[in-house]
């Protein structure tokens, strides 16, 4: 199954992808069909339906409760971080969080922050976690597993050196744009074989296969589940191949009017323009 979240005159619907279009439920949200998705196609309909190509989709979790990423998860990739990353090539899982207000659309603008002109791109595949877990092996890790997605890991690489955890860097507003569904395990017949690629306006930048992973889905979610509890709706952004801006001499930062599409097979696509962030104070 293919799940959605789209954008309709009173709020949003989550809904399944059924061909064309979209069969609307009551739920505003995917999250909150998390762990009985198969249970729920029943309803998908029940709100009206929607044709794919006029919907307006929105990240398949809205607000999620975390965004974790895992750092230079690919060896080709550590290499050339060498410049942005404290000891890339530690055998010790590196991890930082994107912030719930990172969240984005699959096919929403991504800010240009107005305090750097380093932003880079990172294609990745995204997991979002079905179960509540704590201290799950690996050999049942694939339990907690509600879908995948594609996502970009929007950088600000400047940012990300001043800061030994990377949170900084990694953690501006509409930077952790995903979906645009969430597709469910029993659709993806060899999820070592998905191949990812990434591009800015249209040059291939980025290609690789999940199975290159140096820690897998499985020993990420072990890892995570050893130290805090993993709950419905949390995201993990699992790594990127080699490629990203940072990593070619000059660096190849984004600008304002770039486009970034990342492509996962199976999972389709998503695609983010860059736009200038207008700086405003905001206090509510």
């Amino acid at each position: 199954m293919k799940w959605a979240n789209v954008q309709v005159e009173d709020g949003s619907r989550a809904g399944l992808v059924h061909g064309d279009n979209i069969l609307l439920t009551h739920f505003p949200d995917v999250a909150a069909l998390l762990g009985d998705l198969s249970a729920r196609e029943a309803q998908a309909g029940e709100a009206g339906e929607i044709s794919l190509r006029e919907a307006a989709l929105l990240p398949p979790v809205l607000k999620p409760g975390k965004i974790l990423g895992i750092g230079v998860n690919y060896s080709a990739h550590a290499k050339e971080s060498v410049t942005f990353v404290n000891n890339p090539t530690s055998n010790v899982q590196k991890w930082f969080n994107k912030q719930a207000t990172g969240a984005n659309g699959p096919y929403s603008p991504v800010h240009l922050p107005v305090v750097s002109d380093q932003l880079d791109y990172e294609a990745e595949l995204v997991v979002v976690i079905g179960r509540t877990g704590r201290h799950v092996p690996e050999d049942r890790a694939d339990e907690m597993i509600a879908g995948y997605c594609c996502g970009c890991d929007f950088s600000v690489r400047d940012w990300q050196r001043a800061s030994p955890t990377m949170i900084m860097g990694k953690g501006f507003d509409t930077h952790a744009p995903f979906g645009p569904f969430l597709v469910t395990p029993d659709e993806i017949a060899d999820l070592d074989g998905l191949e990812i690629r990434g591009y800015v306006n249209e040059e291939r930048r980025q290609q690789g296969v999940a199975r290159d992973m140096t820690f897998s889905i499985r020993q990420q979610i072990a890892h995570l589940t050893k130290a805090f509890t993993l709950e419905p709706g949390d995201v993990i952004f699992t790594g990127t191949p080699a490629g990203v801006g940072a990593g070619f001499d000059p660096p190849k930062w984004l600008k304002a009017g770039d486009k970034v599409r990342v492509e996962i097979s199976g999972l389709g696509h998503i695609e983010n323009e860059i736009v200038r962030e207008q700086k405003q104070t905001v206090l509510r």
